[in-house]
């Protein structure tokens, strides 16, 4: 469990570092799970090794959250004083977001059936 625990944070360690040394506008975490993935399929002995912890990790990926919930505990006197526009700013980022998607998707749906013949 050790090893593989060591190989995940190793491998999210490298991402982050090749994402800040070159520049590129991807999380290093991201980076670092694709070369996990890859080093997985080019040994899936190795697989075998990290499936468990991480089915670990995310079993109690719950207690994560914890420091937030504390957090937002913590400042209460600012959740009620800026209370109403973040909940103003959530809901209007979400029903926006949830329209550009549904307007990206009919876009693309246009543009697919565009390009078949009529039967």
């Amino acid at each position: 469990m050790i090893h593989a625990l060591t190989l995940i944070l190793a491998c999210q360690l490298a991402g982050e570092t090749l994402t800040r040394l070159f520049g590129w506008p991807v999380p290093g975490p991201v980076l670092g799970m694709a070369m996990l993935f890859a080093l997985m399929l080019a040994r899936p002995q190795l697989a075998g090794q990290v499936v468990p912890t991480g089915e670990g990790i995310l079993r109690h990926l719950s207690l994560l959250f914890v420091p937030a919930g504390v957090g937002i505990v913590g400042h209460l006197g600012a959740l009620g004083t800026y209370g109403a526009g973040l909940a103003v700013a959530l809901v209007l980022s979400t029903v926006l977001g949830l329209a550009v998607g549904a307007l990206a998707f009919v876009a693309v749906a246009r543009l697919v059936e565009g390009g078949k013949p009529d039967a």
